[in-house]
């Protein structure tokens, strides 16, 4: 049987979603669990388009297996009018063999997103990643105000999950508030997903 790891399923055009998912990962780590980064690919409006099986750089694309045999799931998007991005809502449709089976149920899933503008919908971005997540049965894991630089950060950061302002242009760099709730996300859901499997053993 292979060891635990966490899921960090993620889509971006830019770094700063990638980004997170990198810091989400160090959290992960720090807890003594794998993380494994993945993403999606774009989808066209055009029905011959068709992505290449690797993508040029970055993390692999997911496949159904990553995310059935995860220990836990950190899902993250940017902010497309308060809502995910297409790409991860049309690879979140393509589940529904994973529930009716009961794959990911009592797993831990925590969600993460970046927006250009500070209040252009990280809140309602991350609630709505969260409802496929409830429908499999996941057990969601937010952010507690336990975490201090969710009260102190002028940036991103919500009790739904991690989020990040990339400011109008994009190239705003994560905060210091912004990277440590990242980790602490990251360190949530490999330390409840260890619980679990402690609890299981």
């Amino acid at each position: 049987m292979s060891s635990p790891y966490v899921l960090v399923l993620f889509y971006s055009r830019n770094g700063s979603t990638r980004e997170m998912a990198r810091q989400i990962a160090r959290g992960v780590e720090q807890a003594g669990l794998e993380a494994r980064l993945r993403t999606v690919p774009a989808i066209s409006s055009q029905c011959e388009a068709v992505a290449p099986e690797i993508p040029e750089e970055g993390a692999l694309y997911a496949s159904l297996d990553d995310l059935k045999n995860c220990a836990a799931l950190a899902m993250g998007s940017p902010t497309r009018f308060g809502n995910m991005a297409a790409p991860l809502k049309y690879f979140i449709d393509g589940t529904s063999n994973l529930w009716l089976t009961g794959a990911l149920v009592g797993k831990p899933a925590g969600v993460f997103t970046s927006t250009s503008s500070l209040h252009g919908g990280q809140e309602s971005t991350l609630l709505s990643m969260l409802l496929p997540l409830l429908h499999h049965g996941m057990l969601v894991t937010g952010l507690p105000y336990s975490e201090s630089a969710l009260l102190d950060t002028r940036g991103g950061g919500t009790p739904y999950g991690a989020s990040h302002h990339t400011g109008v242009d994009g190239k705003r760099a994560l905060d210091e508030h912004e990277i440590a709730l990242c980790r602490a996300l990251g360190l949530r859901l490999a330390k409840t997903a260890l619980s679990l499997e402690n609890g299981r053993g």
